[in-house]
């Protein structure tokens, strides 16, 4: 990295009993083997922590890859780094106090080819609050069709979900992810983030069987 780059964190931190998603469970994080505990394992002076996590996959910002939503999509183990890693990035700016649903408009005459396409809602302010899950800004079916249609890499989100959540049905999820398009959601700090001018990074562990889970979601400026 040159000594005028920049790392800009997008990530929201978890920690022992947050609340990503009404409905779904909070993270547990506590020791498996405390510094206490270990004491006697090792040398006078030397401890250790081990810690122990239990938790849904869908927790703090994460990524969805096709296996989330389909049997037969690619699990995080099965999507190549490349698609994780320094992709060259967009922000299309959507202040959900104009409006919730951002549509195919809001992406129009935006170049989003081979992109990661963060979409700044503003909606990051009410994390962690119970304001956070009700009435939060989403993408619909065009939106979601116009970007699969002009190549997108992934796509991602300061709010709550990337679907309209009223109802049962998850059109973008069901678009964006049967076209291996990847999605992050629950993102944050976009507000400080240039409108283009920087790559993208969320990489997950690499878990067989697994369709979501946490990243470490990050810009770098050039």
């Amino acid at each position: 990295m040159n000594e005028n780059s920049k790392y800009i964190d997008l990530s929201h931190v978890i920690y022992d009993g947050l609340i990503t998603y009404k409905g779904l469970p909070a993270p547990i994080i506590c020791d498996y083997l405390s510094r206490e505990q270990s004491r006697s394992r090792y040398a006078e002076g030397t401890e250790f922590q081990i810690g122990k996590i239990e938790m849904v996959t869908n927790t703090g910002t994460y990524i969805d890859c096709p296996f989330h939503r389909y049997e037969d999509g690619k699990d995080l183990s099965e999507v190549d780094l490349e698609s994780f890693v320094d992709l060259e990035s967009i922000v299309i700016r959507a202040d959900y106090k104009n409006g919730l649903a951002i549509t195919a408009e809001a992406f129009k005459n935006q170049e989003v080819y081979n992109r990661a396409v963060l979409v700044h809602t503003g909606w990051d302010e009410n994390w962690a609050t119970d304001k956070y899950f009700e009435n939060h800004p989403y993408l619909t079916e065009d939106a979601a069709m116009y970007l699969r249609d002009c190549g997108a890499k992934l796509v991602g989100i300061d709010s709550h979900n990337i679907d309209y959540t009223g109802g049962g049905e998850r059109p973008v999820h069901s678009i964006l992810l049967r076209a291996n398009i990847l999605i992050v959601e629950h993102l944050c700090n976009l507000k400080i983030v240039p409108d283009e001018g920087f790559t993208f990074t969320a990489v997950p562990p690499k878990f067989k069987g697994v369709g979501t889970f946490p990243v470490r979601a990050f810009a770098k400026l050039k």
